[in-house]
């Protein structure tokens, strides 16, 4: 006997789905998406802060802040990326023990309190304490153009820059046409440039010039539609470094850019920037570690980069140059060129809103004693946010700290404060407008509490001031392309000197106390009386200031 089939039950089974059942279903789908989202966040993430902003951005905002997590939230540099990274600092490092160069070593230069603050950087870069350096602080760009146009001009066998931006107007353009003429001549000369940050560079003639004249120009970090699926887009390559001839190295805030043409339109006034040249003879110094560091991201960048370094690797035999006779006297070299003019600067007007900043020449400081420390998320860890955390908490006398983005976490914010209600004197020293709204707002609403433990805050009123440096009591320095921000500490390739010569910290101080001269410093009284939705903004900024 057949079953009795009962229309009504199958028409009710096969119904559509009602607006409430897909609505159920979807409530479902977000909860259990949320819920993954916010363990994956929790998991993965290190910093309390970043964990925070991201969970409050997925949950004000949940769709843009799924997408942005998936594109942003975490440092993925990329597997392929990495494994050449490996590849070539493998290449390099057999090299070194073939020409028996040794990078970590020089613990026995420092003072016991130091010690363990430097092997920080050495367990993670390898590279430890170098001495018997020449330094010289260049704190215009008049100075800077100058004496790289002449140390290229002098230059026997090799050239290698790395740098974020180059933006080929003004003198810069003076330093490609030095670079062709020495490619022309047989120096090697290689260019490596953040995709990103120079986009203007690789979209004009300049590159092609370059090509065309024997020189190796290459984009750092590239970007595509289908490379973000594998890898972060704003991981970006912040390194500034020139290495001529092996001997010589310059590293700082400056990039290849003249301040009197670059970002006209942002109404914050002419960037102020410093740079520190380097030279040695030693067998082991800076500026051949920086060759470490410039080979191996060229290598990284791609498998033809990575043959030819393989090939070049096996060949390699290092020479100590014969230095020109007076290839350290700026003063003879500055003068040369002015004679023969070649600065434009005169040419230009200062922008609006720009103090031209008088800082007398600085005189070269000999047998320096410093370490490199660059830094690469997913490859060195926070070296150099570890660093600059543990020579906070152990100054005694003096924090003076100059950034253009001050956007610190808990931690950083919290050693800045404690530091300062134990009696060190501690000074911040930012620009008054910077080129970024969200930074700047960001910025302020750490300034109460800071004002509040002592901490002075110095606007400067000069222009943008772009410099990176932090002097720790009068025996200590951290110099180099490192913002104090989260961007800077955890998702950026950086470069860093920390320098352990009284002299040439002294330098550096000697220019921060020069920018001092044309700041403003705020008053807690007057910082409390801001209108309360200024503050209220500020702090809503704040919340998400660990993704800035």
């Amino acid at each position: 006997m057949e079953p009795i089939i009962d229309p009504l039950a199958t028409q009710q089974t096969l119904a559509p789905w009602s607006w409430i059942d897909l609505a159920g279903l979807g409530l479902v789908l977000h909860i259990t998406l949320m819920v993954v989202m916010t363990l994956r966040i929790v998991t993965v993430q290190r910093n309390i802060g970043v964990s925070i902003a991201w969970i409050a951005m997925l949950y004000t905002l949940p769709l843009v802040g799924f997408i942005a997590y998936l594109l942003l939230g975490e440092p993925m540099i990329g597997r392929r990326y990495r494994q050449r990274v490996d590849q070539a600092q493998l290449l390099t490092n057999d090299m070194a023990a073939r020409e028996r160069l040794v990078f970590d070593q020089g613990q026995d230069l420092l003072s016991d309190h130091y010690r363990g603050v430097s092997s920080i950087g050495t367990r993670k870069t390898g590279f430890g304490v170098f001495a018997g350096h020449q330094m010289q602080l260049l704190t215009s760009p008049s100075a800077i153009f100058n004496q790289l146009i002449a140390d290229i001009h002098n230059a026997a066998h090799t050239i290698y820059m790395e740098f974020y931006i180059i933006y080929p107007r003004g003198q810069v353009l003076e330093v490609l046409q030095a670079l062709k003429s020495a490619a022309r001549r047989g120096v090697e000369c290689h260019i490596l440039a953040d995709s990103v940050g120079s986009l203007g560079f690789f979209n004009r003639k300049h590159q092609e010039a370059l090509e065309n004249a024997g020189v190796f120009v290459y984009q750092s970090l590239p970007v595509g539609l289908l490379k973000t699926l594998f890898k972060r887009s704003d991981l970006r390559n912040h390194r500034k470094i020139i290495v001529i001839d092996e001997y010589i190295g310059y590293t700082g805030s400056f990039n290849l850019v003249d301040p009197n043409y670059f970002k006209q339109d942002k109404n914050v006034g002419q960037w102020i920037d410093v740079m520190i040249r380097s030279t040695s003879v030693q067998p082991i110094s800076i500026a051949t570690a920086m060759s470490k560091v410039v080979v191996t991201d060229i290598g990284a960048e791609s498998q033809d980069n990575l043959y030819e370094l393989d090939k070049r690797v096996n060949n390699y035999t290092r020479k100590l140059y014969v230095m020109h006779p007076t290839i350290n006297d700026l003063n003879s070299r500055v003068q040369l060129l002015d004679e023969q003019g070649h600065t434009q600067e005169s040419a230009v007007q200062p922008l609006a809103g720009t103090n031209l900043i008088d800082i007398a020449p600085m005189p070269i400081v000999n047998n320096v004693i410093a370490q490199l420390i660059p830094s690469a998320p997913q490859l060195t860890g926070h070296v150099i946010y570890n660093t600059l955390v543990t020579v906070i908490h152990r100054a005694n006398t003096r924090i003076q700290i100059t950034t253009p983005y001050f956007v610190p976490d808990e931690a950083l914010s919290g050693a800045l404060t404690t530091a300062a209600r134990r009696g060190v004197d501690v000074t911040l020293i930012v620009p008054k407008k910077v080129d970024s709204f969200l930074v700047q707002h960001a910025s302020q609403a750490y300034y109460q509490e800071l004002l509040e433990a002592g901490v002075k805050i110095a606007r400067f009123e000069g222009g943008l001031l772009h410099t990176k440096t932090v002097v720790i009591d009068d025996d200590y320095c951290l110099f180099g392309t490192v913002n104090i921000d989260m961007r800077s500490f955890y998702l950026n390739m950086e470069v860093t000197l920390a320098i352990y010569t009284p002299e040439m910290v002294a330098q550096v101080l000697s220019c921060q106390n020069a920018y001092l001269e044309n700041c403003e410093f705020l008053e807690l009284h007057y910082w409390q009386q801001r209108p309360r939705s200024k503050s209220l903004f500020d702090n809503v900024i704040r919340l998400f200031s660990p993704l800035l």
